[in-house]
């Protein structure tokens, strides 16, 4: 699977090699129906355990890349692969595929499963996929284990991806926009956390929270769940489905010195269309909880 994003190594949650291109490469491809790629060594990562309560696979993948840091999987296809995986929903196991571009990495891939079977029959894909796995003696230039019982709420300070420090080392830094959606963290599951946390309650005045669906079903369904409702009784701002401010072309543009927490895939300076702005990246749990208390706070003590 090939896309003119750099961020189409998403696809790679439903078991497919998927890496971005370049809009030349795309449409050669598209006339062909084929493309040159130098193959990419493997590595493999391996997550045992279960995430904790208030911890989701935005606070994983923020853990993955200051571990391995932003060129640590340079043209690498990364395998991810564990017990930790599998447990995680399709919207989980496409957050952590997204940002394997942060790593460096020319693709991000995991095992097929019943829940990548569903999903895609849901979306009207009929009959079974045939899935790819590794061979029983593949080879890796390099393999990490984490487990991640323990794992708390991680944060990406400005301004780099693998910036990363668990959120209380942070904690209080003072938030004047947040960002909730992007094609990292704009799925139902996550507008659900967010809702959930916000219900029957109020951002802190002169904040500004945004909200934008990754796609047009995603709106939907959650205007028909009354998800985007709650959000906004509770002062959201939702914008139409696609990247808005995440690349700084409308929608929240922050201003000279101000502190972003977005659910967003980069914190680079500048990403957000000011260069004097600060970006973190968090989870849309930790993200409504900034919005909530106008700084950096834990989300767990309102999701207990």
């Amino acid at each position: 699977m090939i896309g003119t994003d750099s961020h189409t190594c998403m696809g790679g949650a439903l078991n497919a090699f998927a890496t971005g291109v370049g809009s030349t490469d795309a449409a050669a491809a598209m006339a062909t129906g084929q493309l040159w790629l130098k193959v990419p060594e493997t590595m493999r990562v391996l997550f045992h355990g279960s995430l904790p309560s208030g911890v989701f696979a935005k606070d994983l993948v923020l853990f993955l890349a200051g571990q391995i840091t932003e060129d640590g999987a340079n043209y690498r296809a990364m395998e991810i692969a564990g017990e930790t995986i599998s447990s995680l929903s399709m919207g989980g196991r496409f957050t952590i595929c997204n940002m394997g571009v942060e790593m460096g990495a020319k693709a991000a891939i995991m095992e097929a499963d019943e829940s990548t079977q569903r999903w895609l029959s849901q979306r009207g894909v009929k009959g079974a996929v045939k899935s790819v796995k590794a061979d029983a003696d593949a080879t890796y230039s390099r393999v990490l284990e984490f487990r991640v019982d323990q794992l708390e709420p991680q944060i990406a300070k400005p301004h780099k991806v693998d910036n990363v420090v668990p959120l209380r080392e942070i904690a209080g830094t003072p938030i004047h926009e947040v960002l909730i959606g992007t094609c990292t963290n704009g799925r139902l599951e996550d507008l659900e956390v967010a809702a959930a946390i916000l219900r029957n309650k109020r951002i802190v005045p002169n904040l500004r929270l945004i909200v934008i669906p990754a796609s047009r079903s995603i709106l939907l369904e959650a205007m028909g769940k009354g998800v985007l409702q709650t959000l906004v009784e509770a002062g959201a701002e939702v914008l139409v489905p696609g990247c808005g401010p995440c690349v700084g072309v409308h929608g929240g543009i922050p201003a000279d010195g101000e502190n972003v927490l977005s659910t967003a895939n980069r914190n680079f300076k500048g990403r957000m269309g000011n260069p004097n702005a600060n970006i973190f990246l968090g989870s849309p749990a930790a993200a409504a909880a900034a919005a909530l208390e106008g700084r950096i706070a834990d989300p767990r003590k309102y999701l207990a």
